[in-house]
């Protein structure tokens, strides 16, 4: 099965959602490794990027081995943002994502993210812009929209795809619901019905069995995980299975899942530095316990991590208490 954005093949029809502080480049390329189709970085201020912002380069690594990954751009200046986007042309980007479903207040409040809901002539302009200032395909990532009393994500998304956008990211909540209540698949079948591009469907993805119903549900083209890939890379073999009507795997043994987030913890400390590292370990590796029965003193203890030691301990010390 596959899918095709521009003229960018997609080999499985699940993808990882991007999401600050969880998808960098180590992430990516773990959950890649897993089957995950798709992915973007991190989103990035166009803004950051002109100034030379030196947060922003973190952002943008990549060694071209996480799959087809995105450039994820924000902004409300469509000048910038074409600017910036044929800026980074030549890096190992497969296309070029514009993220306007950013809940947050500094972000919205800027005119940017999930704000541009309010505004499709300019998202539109936005999309042209970026179509035209270089040739990588050009998606967008919307909300269902800004508030229940404006839900207008088929007009955005409409207006995104005569501008030029070669697919359509659609989280099925609103700005103002964050990350709360249920997302309303109906407005993802309602998107699909109304392009003729790819649309790709966000939003309660927690278990394999969802990626398959999400799809069936709304007539989608793709499946994006979000927070149910936390600390489980295994999510997109097992949703694949589910997608292709397959008897769904077990994830892998305790032993097998914690040597995957020492590794990814490594490979972090390589890009990052230990610090850096150790300090985004100690949300990852809890995440890698979530479900896990005695797991309550081993979470404390990761709490606290601030060394490679530490994780290499803490991770004999689960292989030998708990599997």
């Amino acid at each position: 099965m596959s899918l095709h954005i521009g003229d960018v093949e997609f080999s499985t029809p699940v993808f990882l959602a991007p999401m600050a502080g969880v998808t960098d480049y180590v992430y990516r390329k773990i959950c890649h490794e897993q089957g995950s189709g798709g992915s973007t970085t991190e989103l990035i201020s166009a803004k950051a990027v002109l100034y030379k912002n030196k947060n922003t380069g973190p952002l943008l690594y990549t060694e071209g081995d996480e799959g087809n990954v995105g450039l994820q751009l924000f902004g409300s200046s469509p000048e910038i943002m074409g600017d910036i986007a044929k800026e980074l042309e030549d890096r190992q980007f497969a296309f070029v994502d514009i993220n306007m479903g950013c809940p947050v207040p500094k972000v919205v409040n800027n005119g940017e993210g999930s704000a541009l809901m309010k505004n499709p002539e300019l998202a539109a302009s936005i999309v042209k812009n970026m179509v035209n200032s270089q040739s990588k395909p050009v998606t967008v990532k919307i909300r269902s929209g800004f508030d229940d009393a404006h839900l207008n994500a088929t007009e955005v998304a409409q207006a995104c795809a005569e501008a030029g956008a070669k697919a359509i990211f659609v989280h099925a909540r609103t700005r103002e619901q964050y990350y709360s209540g249920k997302a309303d698949w109906d407005i993802i079948r309602a998107v699909k019905e109304a392009l003729s591009i790819p649309v790709i469907a966000n939003g309660d993805i927690f278990a394999p069995e969802d990626a398959a119903h999400i799809l069936r549900y709304t007539g989608a083209d793709m499946a994006m995980v979000g927070r149910g890939a936390f600390g489980d890379p295994w999510i997109f073999p097992r949703a694949i299975a589910a997608i292709e009507g397959r008897e769904i795997p077990p994830r892998p043994p305790l032993a097998e899942r914690c040597r995957v987030a020492q590794r990814q913890f490594r490979l972090a400390a390589e890009q990052k530095g230990e610090k850096i590292a150790c300090l985004e370990a100690r949300k990852h590796y809890a995440w890698y316990l979530r479900g896990v029965a005695h797991s309550v003193q081993w979470k404390k203890e990761i709490s606290q991590i601030s060394t490679m030691a530490d994780i290499d301990r803490i991770t004999e010390g689960i292989c030998r208490e708990l599997v």
